[in-house]
């Protein structure tokens, strides 16, 4: 089975939905890629931030629900998101987070790795890594972060298991992560394809961590890259024989993803590269105006009608 080659995307759930797009855009500087609607719920949007093209690997997505319960970080959910910066950069973000009163706590150093962490408005734990293997930003030339110091993608995610084995297990032999050099052992450290940020998953076993609980400022899923329909065909058939309940594929339309809870609960995605952000907007209009499901075309209007209004950036 071919494995996957690095993280694709994560998704989470959000409140005010103004305050989390103006928080990734006005101060993270990634760009508002695609405004979307829910598959599973039209009346709630589907937000989509990433660089300047939207391309896998850098996109963090949202579901806006106002009214949900608060969620909670704990054993069975991801804990941390990471972005990479360009080695060099940090001294700039944390000037950057000081002069915009956002709360941050370091640097911190982990193996060559040096961070701060922070937190969005809804409480999802981020860092913000300076990486040597963080890959050259493709900012949005409208961007309010200098391209030098631009986000090069998701570095990589946090889970924390009450019990990490069989988590670690599924990682290296389900989905091809091999685990990586120089990191402690209550955070391992795995990495998938070429290596570096954009693959990384680190795993901590936390056996008294409260069970994570979905809700606002809790991440619904994490997506994991392949490259096309017929290598995430092969990963599909590989989890279904390992007798993990899996989705059928599902046409998101800027990819086709498949769903499964890895064996510590953290629910997985795969996703393929294509088509892709710019397959209904060309690139100088990502996020410009709401794209809607082809099933849903025919209600905009009502659809419209209930979705508050977005001041875009």
């Amino acid at each position: 089975m071919p494995p996957v080659t690095g993280i694709h995307h994560v998704t989470a759930i959000c409140g005010d939905v103004q305050a989390n797009l103006d928080f990734y855009t006005g101060v993270l500087g990634l760009r508002l890629v695609k405004v979307a609607v829910n598959f599973d719920d039209p009346t709630t949007y589907h937000t989509y931030f990433g660089d300047g093209l939207g391309r896998p690997g850098t996109l963090i997505t949202f579901f806006p629900y106002p009214d949900s319960y608060k969620g909670r970080a704990g054993s069975g959910s991801v804990i941390a998101t990471g972005y990479a910066v360009p080695p060099g950069s940090l001294r700039w973000w944390i000037d950057r987070l000081a002069e915009m009163a956002v709360h941050f706590d370091g640097p911190h150093r982990r193996g060559d790795e040096e961070f701060v962490t922070l937190r969005d408005p809804d409480g999802i734990d981020i860092e913000i890594v300076a990486s040597p293997t963080c890959p050259r930003p493709e900012p949005w030339t409208k961007m309010p972060v200098p391209a030098e110091n631009a986000i090069g993608c998701i570095h990589g995610v946090t889970l924390c298991e009450e019990a990490s084995e069989f988590t670690i297990d599924f990682l290296v032999d389900a989905l091809g992560f091999r685990e990586a050099e120089g990191f402690a052992e209550e955070q391992r450290r795995f990495e998938s394809g070429v290596g570096g940020s954009g693959t990384l998953v680190d795993v901590v076993c936390r056996p008294d961590a409260p069970h994570g609980r979905g809700g606002q400022g809790s991440v619904h899923h994490v997506a994991f890259r392949t490259p096309q329909e017929e290598s995430q065909a092969h990963i599909h058939a590989d989890i279904r024989a390992r007798g993990i309940n899996v989705s059928p594929v599902m046409n998101r339309n800027y990819f086709k993803s498949i769903y499964f809870r890895e064996p510590g609960g953290v629910l997985f995605e795969v996703a393929t590269d294509g088509p892709g952000m710019t397959i209904d907007e060309t690139p100088e209009l990502l996020g410009s105006s709401l794209r809607l499901p082809e099933q849903y075309e025919p209600l905009r209007e009502k659809i419209e009608a209930v979705l508050p209004a977005l001041r875009r950036p």
